[in-house]
């Protein structure tokens, strides 16, 4: 998402692209080639055009970005990595992957209209992540919940390693297209509608974008990515020390049960099986003031053992 859009708007942003994932569908369909039937990473086409009005309609304007061939090899390099069950999925389900200048946030997954046969999809991604690490994007996006304070000279970073931003953010769309076909989290009508549980949603969240009353906190829920608007930065040391009495991995995480799943599946691919760090870390003045590493806490880890089926062959 872009920070530099309001609190207010930042709020009907979310509802949009939730509203996107799940229950609109595009009318511009295209039959894969045999040239790419077996490598989605060769699905590379211009986004769909309901995804450009949506943008222009935000007052974006948003233009087709043309992949240099370095560009291209991070993008293989990062389908290359996705666990087995999210390469068999995209396979089968992903319809393309377009990659767009002048979009306000970092990626959107949407339906494809396939003529019923099949539940396909499109991801189009920011082209300006392909420059950025995982370390420089994640601090970026997190940076976004925080705002500056005259009496406060704190900073958020997030140390993600060296590996390509492309990876982090395929990696947590493409599982947006896991939990979709195979529903991980529950299906509603409304957003506010009670229903039926998964194993992954149980116990955690009570509707599709409100935590179980046990993890519902007055500060969490003033954070960007439950409110819409940035905290002061003086607040961060105590938003990390409750986020971590929660089962959520990040605070993005908390915007709703598909973002949680795909930032655990992601968190966990990314420290686990790629062998690389991450958490968040506030500091003044170089000094340590909190730290919040999502795979060290007892609640995350245990709903990570849930996300076996990802790695089965």
């Amino acid at each position: 998402m872009n920070h530099d859009m309001t609190g207010k708007s930042i709020g009907k942003w979310a509802i949009l692209v939730l509203a996107m994932v799940f229950y609109a569908a595009s009318a511009l369909a295209q039959k894969l080639d045999a040239t790419d039937k077996n490598d989605p990473s060769q699905r590379i086409r211009v986004a769909p055009a309901s995804v450009f009005d949506m943008f222009r309609d935000a007052g974006m304007k948003p233009v087709n970005h043309q992949l240099t061939p370095v560009q291209n090899e991070k993008v293989r390099h990062a389908f290359a990595l996705l666990p087995p069950l999210h390469q068999r999925i995209l396979k089968q389900h992903l319809h393309s992957i377009s990659f767009m200048d002048n979009m306000p946030n970092t990626a959107l997954t949407s339906p494809v209209d396939s003529g019923g046969l099949s539940k396909m999809f499109n991801i189009t991604f920011r082209a300006g992540l392909l420059d950025q690490t995982i370390s420089e994007w994640a601090t970026w996006k997190e940076a976004t919940c925080f705002e500056p304070s005259d009496t406060a000279s704190c900073s958020v970073r997030v140390e993600g390693g060296n590996l390509d931003a492309i990876i982090y953010v395929l990696m947590h769309e493409a599982t947006h297209i896991v939990d979709a076909v195979t529903e991980l989290t529950p299906r509603p009508s409304e957003p506010q509608g009670v229903i039926e549980p998964t194993r992954f949603t149980n116990g955690v969240w009570r509707t599709m974008n409100r935590p179980d009353n046990r993890y519902l906190d007055s500060l969490l829920e003033q954070t960007r990515f439950r409110s819409g608007r940035p905290l002061s930065i003086s607040r961060a040391p105590e938003v990390y020390r409750k986020l971590a009495k929660t089962p959520f991995a990040s605070l993005y995480g908390m915007a709703a049960w598909s973002e949680d799943i795909a930032e655990l599946a992601t968190i966990y691919h990314l420290t686990a099986k790629l062998k690389q760090p991450f958490y968040v870390v506030v500091t003044k003045a170089d000094i340590e003031l909190a730290r919040y590493e999502p795979m060290k806490n007892v609640l995350v880890r245990r709903r990570a053992a849930q996300l076996a089926t990802f790695y089965a062959r």
